[in-house]
């Protein structure tokens, strides 16, 4: 099966979602965001499968969000009328945006997300949305938000220290460093790294037939189980941070990253006017 944006291929009881847009290193448009809870909840309702891989193709996973196709999507970022009305109109569409990444994790079936190349911003999200993550030797991650005049709104922010713990998180956001895969495996966030592309799919394939090889009830049990442990703070997290950033948007440092984004050059951030 083939959409916009992502590709859908199933074997047996292994389902493999591609991101499909390698000419743009898979950054994810308003089709990513629209396609993925169609798909995920077909291959959640499907009893022949029993574990999904989430891949891109190309050179990356995902280099995050598509700027250029999703701001005029979102009028209100760069409406200097920030009246109450324009921030009600905002908030629905990024409640839009995380019940999409939230549909990989509400997912029946386990999803391996299978990393190389570029995991930046909107990638992340949806890496961190999956249950078990594994990566090339030449992936690369990054919390981009707050270098170009946003917070994290979409659900890394929830799901991040709950992989990696509180001060780990903190760091990334808060810098947006870029770490390489031998870094993101030492804190955590992958579970183990591969020489090449190739060697990531293979194990990420052998991986997903170990979990189809049990028994399918007791894995979506099991998965279940554990996204209940989370899932209130999760939600609550979404809805506040939802808020948080229809609040503290547009700003100058917003209007100044986009500029930069247009231009191709470093913002230079001003402040907190």
């Amino acid at each position: 099966m083939t959409t916009t944006f992502y590709h859908v291929e199933k074997s047996g009881p292994i389902a493999v979602v591609w991101l499909n847009r390698p000419e743009k290193k898979n950054a994810m448009g308003k089709a990513a965001w629209l396609e993925l809870p169609q798909i995920f909840s077909e291959l959640s309702a499907a009893r022949e499968i029993r574990a999904v891989i989430l891949a891109g193709k190309g050179d990356d996973f995902s280099a995050g969000i598509d700027l250029q196709e999703m701001v005029p999507e979102l009028p209100e970022l760069q409406n200097r009328d920030q009246s109450g009305a324009t921030k009600w109109s905002l908030l629905p569409k990024i409640q839009v945006l995380q019940q999409a990444i939230s549909s990989v994790e509400r997912c029946r079936k386990p999803v391996i997300a299978a990393i190389h190349g570029f995991c930046l911003g909107a990638g992340l999200d949806l890496a961190t949305a999956c249950d078990i993550r594994l990566a090339s030797k030449e992936a690369l991650f990054c919390v981009k938000e707050a270098a170009v005049g946003f917070v994290a709104d979409v659900g890394v922010l929830q799901r991040l220290p709950l992989i990696v713990g509180q001060g780990l998180a903190r760091e990334l956001a808060m810098t947006a460093k870029t770490i390489d895969a031998e870094r993101a495996c030492r804190i955590g966030l992958v579970n183990d790294v591969y020489a090449s592309p190739e060697a990531l799919m293979s194990a990420a394939q052998v991986m997903a037939e170990e979990i189809a090889e049990n028994s399918p009830l007791a894995v979506e049990a099991t998965k279940d189980v554990l996204n209940t442990a989370i899932e209130g703070a999760i939600d609550s997290g979404l809805k506040y941070v939802a808020s948080v950033s229809t609040n503290i948007i547009p700003s100058a440092d917003l209007f100044e990253a986009l500029a930069a984004f247009r231009e191709k050059r470093k913002p230079r951030f001003r402040g907190m006017d």
